[in-house]
């Protein structure tokens, strides 16, 4: 089984520290690509603020075989 990740600013995603998500603090686009990036193997689904995915471009969040699923909060 794989692990849950999120991206985003600190006030967007540390409170999804408490249920155990590994929780990459993006406070910038390049930040946001860097963490992407840097996701390990294992990562199954990234959970992404609004203005995370927004940095991301699409096909790096598009469903693939090789890609985790994503999921985007809402504003």
């Amino acid at each position: 089984m794989g692990t849950v990740a999120a991206i985003g600013t600190w006030t967007g995603v540390c409170g999804l520290a408490l249920a155990g998500v590994d929780v990459l603090v993006a406070e910038d686009p390049d930040a946001v690509r860097r963490s992407w990036r840097a996701l390990p193997d294992t990562v199954a689904l990234v959970i992404l603020t609004a203005e995370a995915a927004e940095a991301l471009d699409a096909g790096a969040t598009a469903p693939g075989p090789a890609r985790p699923l994503t999921v985007v909060m809402p504003r």
